[in-house]
């Protein structure tokens, strides 16, 4: 009886599995929208698809296994009724919301979601996640002819692409594409010189190190017609393509991009699971969000920790672990429910989280003392709040500025998403 229940579960395993070569071709579907709302309310409208050249994702992954991100879209086989790729994802949008501004207006970001061109009718359904059950709502959706001639195959920001770090197949490695912003044409050495010094920060870090040959990163070679980005509180503008600018939601540091289609054009010029953003300058900054994209500065002292602490939200969902700095957010994470990112809990259900890390001589929450550095613990203190967020160690590279120095839960969730991308 045990024989035939194992490989009954086996064959469900097998044939849940989505055939990619039945239902996609090997390029990408980029589905353009707006998302427009509030504090409390938003609402989606479609705006155009365009079909790209590269698919740099997994053949055999398609389905999200990750319960991670304020959103989730999902590609539904018109014929079959049947789900053949989803993806979770965060947005610039999603953080505005949580910002003064929305208490008093309404705006509209745009966004995108891209997946493997389908090779028959589908429809794109999108979900929000509810703000107090971290709960998914369907929101909108849309359906796509594939043969339709209003999917536009026209190449904006077209540039050549270069390898940074190459270990073979697209579809069976982590693909990274690093942007260059604010570098003229007279400085295109100096962005490939960065490209290859910031993939040297990000492999010298453990458990990228380890899995150095599961990873490609790629360049694009855009040049920009200024040097630098904008600095709205010293009233310097600068003409670069992506449009980047210090002061997002008036943060000094938090360098991002409100550009979406400028960024996405760019990145399709090779093919990627994650996008970073190499900004020209050396003001500190950065910033990242979930499956969007992820930005650091390229002359900074810090550039080394900034590099790998941002990748860290946008590729492998991890939260912020610190709890004393200024941040643009009011009541970014509600105590009475479990947060969704791996290395944070409320301990409303740490079971789910990593107890079973914890040795039993550690006690839950964890007193933040000397004597249990390098252990697994529940530490009050994090998610930018000092009470009722709890993180996995006294220090890590989520949490201070520290180099190659993410605790185990850390690591355990990065090295799950290596995994996903690259089997």
């Amino acid at each position: 009886m045990k024989i035939l229940l194992y490989f009954f579960i086996l064959s469900q395993l097998i044939f849940s599995q989505v055939d990619y070569n039945k239902y996609f071709e090997n390029k990408t579907l980029r589905l353009d929208y707006f998302h427009t709302g509030d504090k409390n309310n938003d609402s989606y409208s479609f705006d155009e698809l365009k079909s790209e050249p590269y698919w740099g994702g997994s053949h055999k992954n398609l389905l999200d296994t990750f319960d991670y991100g304020t959103y989730k879209f999902i590609v539904i086989d018109e014929k079959s009724d049947k789900q053949i790729y989803s993806h979770t994802y965060s947005t610039l949008f999603q953080e505005w919301q949580t910002t003064d501004e929305a208490t008093k207006t309404i705006k509209t970001f745009s966004e995108t979601v891209v997946f493997p061109f389908p090779k028959e009718k589908v429809r794109v359904e999108f979900y929000t996640r509810d703000k107090k059950t971290n709960q998914l709502k369907k929101k909108f959706e849309y359906k796509i002819n594939p043969q339709s001639y209003f999917i536009k195959s026209e190449r904006n920001l077209e540039y050549q692409n270069f390898q940074v770090h190459y270990s073979g197949d697209p579809a069976k490695k982590v693909d990274i594409v690093i942007l260059p912003e604010g570098y003229t044409a007279e400085q295109m050495d100096k962005f490939k010189q960065d490209c290859k010094k910031f993939s040297g920060y990000l492999l010298n870090a453990d458990p990228y190190k380890e899995n150095a040959d599961k990873i490609n990163i790629w360049g694009v070679a855009a040049p920009s017609k200024e040097s630098g980005t904008d600095i709205p509180a010293d009233h310097i503008w600068k003409k670069t393509i992506l449009n980047s600018s210090f002061y997002t939601f008036d943060l000094d540091r938090y360098v991002m991009t409100s550009d979406n289609k400028a960024v996405r054009d760019l990145a399709a010029n090779a093919p990627y699971d994650q996008i970073f953003i190499l900004v020209n300058t050396d003001k500190y900054g950065g910033g990242s969000i979930y499956n969007h994209y992820s930005v650091c500065v390229s002359d900074n002292v810090y550039g080394e920790y900034i590099f790998t602490h941002e990748f860290g939200h946008g590729f492998s969902f991890l939260g912020d672990e610190y709890y004393n700095s200024e941040v643009a957010y009011n009541d970014f994470y509600p105590l009475d429910v479990e947060p969704l990112e791996p290395n944070l809990t409320t301990l409303k259900n740490f079971d789910a989280k990593w107890k079973n890390l914890v040795d039993a001589n550690v006690p839950i929450p964890t007193p933040n003392e000397v004597k249990y550095t390098g252990k697994i613990g529940a530490f009050e203190g994090g998610g930018y709040m000092t009470k009722g967020i709890y993180r996995p160690s006294l220090d890590c590279t989520m949490k201070s500025i520290s180099v190659n120095n993410f605790c185990k839960v850390c690591k355990n969730a990065i090295i799950k998403m290596i995994n996903f991308y690259s089997e």
